[in-house]
């Protein structure tokens, strides 16, 4: 699969989980003249051997892309790597996992389940990416997992898809701070992740990011349809480091952050 096709995929699948997001950049598209920049994605699994980091990693390494940095959220359980296509043009690919180990029997009997019911072709294939989930779900699991891990419970409900898509702020004609792009939101009536501030980091960590609140849509589970938070849409501005090259990386104290635009409000 081509680097176009595949995230054309991931959008057409994002859309569907958050219409907001297509209603956002169509907002901001009527104030440019070019398009809108993705910045980067976010994609969830497990640390399970048949579905971790690597797993994901691979398809997109196969197209270019390449291993950065590491990233050890402790509080919320999870591992995460970046990686960057030699081509900047293209987005930068943020995955992270969460360390099944770390918890219960319980709850590691839940999440390897899952992982049982992947089927081995899928495995093998750049469409896991996009494949959604492939088990059946339970509001009651749901709440189960959620009160040990939003992270868990996100993926028990979506499985694999693009968590968020996300303007690069930088590129936008006529929004020269993050602050400006937050307060057009704010007037069109959509909600930002305020944890830890609005904004996120500063430019002396080299990089600004805010959030959307994740859009709440009905999902239907075996026990009754509930409304429950989906994807969001982030804003990152990025400054120049110390090399005078415009940073590329992430802030693991404002990731941290914005993994909480998923949480239950």
């Amino acid at each position: 699969m081509q680097i176009e096709n595949l995230f054309s995929t991931l959008w057409s699948q994002y859309i569907k989980l958050t219409p907001q997001a297509f209603d956002i950049k169509k907002l901001f598209l009527q104030t440019q003249t070019k398009a809108i920049i993705n910045d980067h994605i976010a994609l969830r699994t497990l640390s399970h051997k048949r579905c971790n980091i690597d797993v994901l990693a691979k398809f997109f390494i196969t197209l270019g892309y390449e291993k950065k940095d590491y990233y050890d959220f402790q509080s919320k359980k999870l591992d995460a790597h970046h990686f960057i296509h030699k081509n900047l043009k293209y987005p930068k690919v943020f995955i992270s996992e969460l360390k099944i180990e770390e918890f219960d029997k319980e709850t590691q009997d839940i999440l390897n389940s899952l992982v049982s019911k992947i089927p081995k072709d899928i495995l093998n294939k750049s469409a896991l990416l996009s494949s959604s989930r492939h088990w059946d779900i339970s509001y009651k699991t749901y709440k189960s997992l959620y009160a040990k891990s939003e992270y868990a419970a996100w993926f028990y409900v979506f499985g694999y898809c693009a968590n968020h898509f996300t303007i690069f702020v930088n590129d936008l004609e006529k929004f020269d701070t993050l602050e400006s792009v937050n307060t057009f939101l704010k007037n069109n009536g959509y909600k930002l992740n305020d944890t830890g501030g609005e904004i996120k980091g500063n430019k002396e960590v080299f990089l600004e990011q805010s959030s959307t609140l994740a859009q709440i849509i009905p999902i239907k589970f075996i026990d009754g349809t509930y409304d429950i938070p989906s994807c969001f849409y982030e804003f990152a501005k990025r400054y120049t480091n110390i090399d005078d090259d415009l940073y590329q990386g992430f802030v693991m104290s404002s990731a941290d952050k914005i993994f909480e635009s998923t949480n239950l409000r």
